[in-house]
């Protein structure tokens, strides 16, 4: 696993004129894991895509050591394509994971349009092509969200051997997050 380091320093996120947090620092090494929790709307979604570098903190830095792989409601990946040649293309980008369509319960599912996957078979497939990413540092915004609970924990061993291995991973979530030694932020402690 690559080095890997993320740190947020006294930063702010602002949505149109309103400050949704303010003075959150944060420090993150391998083997470490973040949940970060709070209310619909509080910025649980904005703090991620700061932390990976997709939206400007309103006040503030992030320190990022080694890239990044983000899963959100969106999986990247093209609905109108079947889901094997939808992973093919990144696996051209970034790799794949031996093994991963079938640790997923995808493999039989290669040749069906994204679109028509269901929200849970969508989710597992942006968990397979962020293990083909081999980016140490997991941004993770609700993960469990149209999870079956076998899913649901598979994806939380996922997270438990990827930090295992020397990432690290900010889990945003509703849901609990069972995972030896998590570390929770509520974005509650840190309101404007």
């Amino acid at each position: 696993m690559q080095e890997c380091r993320l740190a947020a320093h006294d930063i702010a996120c602002r949505r149109g004129d309103r400050v949704l947090f303010a003075q959150l620092s944060l420090a993150l090494a391998p083997g470490e894991t973040c949940q970060v929790v709070g209310a619909n709307g509080v910025g649980k979604s904005s703090l991620l895509r700061i932390l990976a570098g997709l939206s400007p903190a309103f006040a503030g830095r992030v320190e990022r050591v080694g890239p990044v792989g983000l899963v959100d409601e969106r999986p990247a990946l093209d609905p109108h394509l079947p889901l094997g040649q939808a992973l093919a293309f990144w696996r051209g980008i970034d790799g794949q994971a031996a093994g991963a369509l079938d640790r997923l319960g995808l493999a039989g599912l290669q040749d069906v349009p994204v679109g028509y996957l269901s929200t849970g078979q969508k989710k597992r497939a942006a968990l397979a092509r962020l293990i083909g990413q081999n980016a140490p540092i997991w941004l993770l915004d609700e993960p469990l969200n149209g999870l079956d609970s076998e899913a649901a924990t598979l994806a939380q061993a996922l997270v438990a051997e990827h930090v295992a291995a020397g990432g690290l991973c900010v889990v945003a979530s509703h849901q609990p997050f069972a995972l030896p030694g998590l570390r929770l932020l509520s974005l509650a402690d840190h309101a404007a």
